[in-house]
């Protein structure tokens, strides 16, 4: 006897078809929404473990096509205490999830740090937990910078996506680290 194919069935398989479009064979997310769901669960797993008291659910996610410089930015709404965490989606994608799920992780201490102090840096609090969290303190850079910023003395390096007022006139500008005079530099193409 042949079981009749029902409404829900095709809906049912509608959906498995879908999210098997979103990721590839190996887990890895191609969209948005599946980088987006991946990077959800993996924080809640880690709050659970180590942050208890942080509200996982509340925190808003998004994806960002702009980002340039970092990987991730958490920022805090302290009228309302309202988090977000922005994701870089060419940091993903040039770094694949294993190396881009330390910056998720990254972004979960701030967050506990606003939810707990109302304020976030990179300083004691913060350095306590990347041990524990497989993380880093800065992200390693995804993107190729537009220009160098070099100091004439110390030979210190800064990058710059945007054409900035010290990209524009760095006679005006000099080296915070010794005062030494600044040229810029065009970042060889890839």
């Amino acid at each position: 006897m042949s079981r009749q194919t029902t409404l829900s069935d095709v809906a049912a398989q509608r959906t498995l078809t879908e999210c098997a479009d979103t990721t590839k064979r190996d887990n890895t997310p191609t969209t948005e929404r599946a980088l987006l769901d991946r990077t959800k669960a993996h924080a809640a797993d880690v709050a659970a473990e180590h942050f208890p008291d942080l509200p996982i659910e509340a925190i808003a996610w998004e994806v960002s096509h702009r980002r340039q410089r970092s990987a991730g930015a958490t920022k805090y709404d302290p009228s309302n205490g309202e988090i977000t965490i922005s994701l870089a989606w060419d940091a993903y994608d040039s770094q694949g999830w294993e190396q881009f799920s330390s910056t998720v992780r990254h972004e979960l201490i701030h967050a506990w740090q606003f939810h707990e102090f109302g304020e976030a840096d990179h300083g004691r609090t913060f350095d306590r937990w990347t041990d524990a969290l497989d993380t880093t303190q800065y992200c390693k850079r995804f993107k190729t910078p537009t220009w160098w910023i070099v100091c004439e003395d110390c030979d210190g390096q800064l990058p710059r996506y945007r054409r900035s007022k010290v990209v524009k006139q760095p006679e005006n500008y000099s080296c915070g680290n010794c005062g030494g005079s600044l040229r810029i530099e065009e970042a060889a193409s890839e």
